[in-house]
Formats: C-alpha cells, structure tokens, sequence
C-alpha cells in the first residue's frame, strides 16, 4: 500500500511537471500573480464552506448525542487538510477526524457512523453537482467528445456511488464482517462487533431523513459556492467568465480531481482537468493552470495550520492520559 501511494505520488509530481512545461512557466506565473486579491477571497470563500460542511455534519448527530457545533468544524477543517495534503487516499481524514471526536468523549461508533454518512451524502452531492455541470456544458456547446467522456465517467462514478450507499445496509456489515472471518480463517474478530455497532449506528442516523436532507441541501449548495472561487480567480486573470460557466468548471473539475482520489491531492490530474474544460471557454493554458494554483494555495493556507492543530490535539491527549491513569478509577 506504501508503495502504490509513492507510485501515485509520483505519477502526480511528473503529470504536473509535464503540464507545467507544456502551459509554459511564465505564463502560469503572470496569470497566478495577476490573480493578486481573488487568492484572499477564494481561501475565504474555502473557509466559508468548511464552516458549513462542519454544520452539516453536526446535524447528523442524534439529539442529545451530538458534538458542539465550534467542535465539529474545528474537526471538518482537520479533516479536510489530512485528506488535501497527505497521501490518504482521500478518506484518511475521516478516519482521524472520527478518532478526534473521541476526545470530547463521543461514542466512538456513532462518531464513525455520521462521519460515514456524511462522507457518503457529500459524495452524491457532488455526483448531482457534476451531472448539472455536464448537462449545463451540453447546453452551451452541444455534443462533444469531452461530453461524451464526462458522461462515462459519471455513469462510472454513479455505479461506484450505488455500491457505497448499499454498504451501509444492514446487509453491508454481513457482507463486510463475511470478509473479516475468512481473512481470519472463520474465527470471530473482535472488529465483527465494532462493525456490528457501527451499523447499528448508522442505522440510526438515517432514520432520521429529514436531518439527511438537511445534510444533503448544504452539501449541495456548498458545491456551487464552490463555483465562486473559479469565477473570481479568472476575473481577476483577465479571463471573466459566466457564473454557469464557472459552474460547468468547478463541478467537472472537482469531478476529474475526485476520480483520482489515490492521487495525493489530485496532484496533476487536477491541473489537466483545469487546462481541458477552461480551453472550451476560450481560456488559455496558463491562467487555467494558474487558477488551479491558486486553489491549492488555499488548500495549504488552511490545511498546515490545522494538520498542526491534530497533532496538538493528540499530543494533549498523549500527555493527558498518564495523569488519568494516575488518579485511577
């Protein structure tokens, strides 16, 4: 596995390279320094939308079990930097951010349980987002080969989506637990019941449609926000684009880059889905490339700060915990 991630990095760095060479890199350096205040206002803008994402994942929690809402975006914001800037395949975050809410004594399977849910809406969220992105590129500039090449990726997408949703059926933990047996030569693991109660929880957490819903409508409009960075980095660039332009970008865009999820943070891949769809807009290759720059800038100016912050969190509990055990029961 550390081997594929290395491989992946790799492959990353070079398509990058390649793409950075082939833009040309005075061009993408004058339209990124050109692109002067939209940086402030895109790492804003990203702000904004954690703060939302962090709200949406509290409303998942049952009433009376839930995390405080500074809490749970203090959290959303740790996850998103581990899975933005360190080779986690895109989920690793999830997995610290679950383990995070334990500190403020959260169960840890209902932790895990929302997390999965949340995880999970905003997944089909994005499917929604980047199929009304395709359909809107339809619109504006008909049938093209790279419609048609967007269009297998999502029925891609939507096949593994599917599959991921009917995992969280009761019928999902059988399944995962039957692999967890063989794996152990049909003894029981003790991960057979935390699965157990990781579904039970998960169960419980859609019982409750409407506060789902209500996850659901502010991942959605998370997603266009998102549109606001594309609009305002190529204004600012010289390049001003419609809104629904700049939906059409960010939605297939954050499509390409969620496809290459093993990729750590989309390195190169997201660059060339900039280049490709700001070209059917008239956009040359270097401010394309420079808009993706400036994404990952604010990619880092929040992401450090808060991979600090977990390692803080846990050298706390580090230090915590021989003083608990001092004190004894």
């Amino acid at each position: 596995m550390k081997h594929f991630a290395l491989f992946a990095f790799l492959a990353g760095v070079t398509l990058f390279s390649l793409i950075l060479a082939w833009s040309g890199l005075d061009d993408v350096v004058a339209a990124a320094a050109s692109a002067g205040w939209a940086t402030l206002v895109v790492i804003a803008a990203r702000a904004g939308a954690l703060v939302a994402e962090g709200v949406a994942w509290r409303i998942l929690f049952p009433p009376g079990q839930t995390l405080g809402t500074g809490v749970c975006i203090l959290l959303r914001f740790i996850r998103e930097a581990v899975n933005q800037l360190l080779p986690v395949a895109a989920v690793g975050g999830d997995v610290v951010g679950a383990r995070l809410a334990t500190f403020w004594r959260a169960d840890g399977a209902l932790a895990g349980a929302t997390i999965f849910a949340d995880v999970a809406v905003q997944a089909a969220t994005q499917f929604l987002f980047a199929a009304a992105g395709l359909l809107l590129l339809f619109v504006l500039k008909g049938d093209s080969e790279l419609v048609r090449y967007a269009a297998f990726g999502l029925a891609l997408a939507a096949a593994g989506i599917s599959v991921f949703l009917a995992l969280q059926r009761r019928q999902g933990s059988r399944w995962i637990n039957a692999v967890l047996r063989r794996l152990g030569g049909g003894r029981d693991w003790s991960a057979t019941a935390l699965v157990e109660r990781l579904w039970t929880r998960l169960g419980a957490v859609y019982d409750r449609p409407r506060r789902v819903a209500g996850c659901a409508a502010i991942h959605l409009a998370v997603w266009v926000f998102g549109s606001v960075e594309v609009y305002v980095a190529l204004w600012a660039m010289g390049y001003p684009v419609t809104f629904v332009e700049a939906i059409v970008i960010e939605s297939l865009g954050q499509a390409v880059r969620g496809a290459a999820f093993a990729v750590p943070g989309g390195l190169g891949v997201q660059e060339g889905g900039y280049v490709a769809l700001c070209a059917l807009f008239g956009i040359p290759p270097g401010p394309a490339l420079a808009l993706s720059l400036v994404k990952r800038v604010a990619d880092l100016t929040l992401g450090l700060p808060f991979l600090v912050a977990w390692q803080a969190l846990e050298g706390r509990r580090a230090l915590t915990r021989p003083a608990l055990a001092e004190r004894g029961p």
